[in-house]
Formats: C-alpha cells, sequence, structure tokens
C-alpha cells in the first residue's frame, strides 16, 4: 500500500512539471501589435525627456518666439527634436487664408529662431515620412542615470 502511495505521489509530481514545462500560448496578433507601440511609445517618450532635459528654453517660450517670428499665426503644433546635431524646437504656425503652415525652427538652448519656411501639404508629408523613417534608422535611446541623494 505504501509503494502505490509513493508511486502515485511520483506519477503526480511528474505531471504537475511537465504541464508547467508546456510552452505558453501564442499572443493574438493585436496583442502583440499593441505590446509593440507601447514599447515605441516608451522608447519616443525616452528620447523626448532627454531632449527636453538638454534644451534651456522651455516649450511655451518657444511657443511665444515662433508666435513673435509669424504675426497673426496659431500654433497648430509643437515639437522638440534632434536635427542636423542640434537639438531645437520645431513649430507649426497655421495663418488664416494660406494653405498649409509656416514651421518656425528654434534653437532649443539659445532661443534663436534658426529657419522660418512655408510648407505645403506636400512638403509636411514628405517631412513626416523622412522623419518617421529617421526614427527607425535611430539607435535606442539610452535611459537616464537614476538621481542619486
Amino acid at each position: 500500500m505504501r509503494r502505490i502511495s509513493i508511486v502515485a505521489l511520483l506519477l503526480a509530481a511528474v505531471t504537475v512539471t511537465a504541464s508547467a514545462q508546456k510552452p505558453a500560448a501564442p499572443k493574438p496578433a493585436s496583442e502583440k501589435g499593441a505590446e509593440k507601440a507601447a514599447k515605441k511609445e516608451t522608447k519616443k517618450e525616452t528620447g523626448e525627456a532627454a531632449l527636453r532635459a538638454a534644451a534651456t528654453v522651455s516649450e511655451d517660450s518657444a511657443r511665444k518666439i515662433a508666435l513673435k517670428a509669424v504675426p497673426g499665426s496659431v500654433v497648430k503644433a509643437i515639437e522638440i527634436e534632434k536635427e542636423k546635431g542640434a537639438v531645437i524646437w520645431s513649430v507649426d504656425l497655421a495663418v488664416a487664408g494660406k494653405k498649409g503652415v509656416e514651421e518656425v525652427n528654434i534653437d532649443s538652448r539659445t532661443g534663436k529662431v534658426l529657419a522660418k519656411e512655408h510648407e505645403d501639404e506636400k512638403a509636411e508629408k514628405a517631412e513626416a515620412k523622412e522623419d518617421a523613417k529617421a526614427a527607425k534608422k535611430a539607435p535606442a535611446a539610452k535611459k537616464p542615470a537614476p538621481d542619486k541623494p
């Protein structure tokens, strides 16, 4: 009787171990896509945080500088980015009665207007496509070192 109990116990242990080693069920494609998008967004946020940390000109100040550079305009979009080795604020401004946007690039350290140009819809789409291509090629952003007390 004791041998049967021991054999039954061993058999149960082998069964539990074998079932624990089964590979996890594959994730549905929708979950994989959402997971990938979340990782990409986190990477983007980490990179953006590093750029913002490097800037001495705030987003609000860059907004005011751009509005002054293009009187009568309204901010359509603003982003911080690295372009040609410099960290800049890129501000897209809409002007009433004008198609497209006025793009103003502002040095994030000095507040100086580096460039100001009009972009039509075609140029905006081409720039967005170029930015997406550059983002894919860019190396993964390094995580900032934790602050020491």
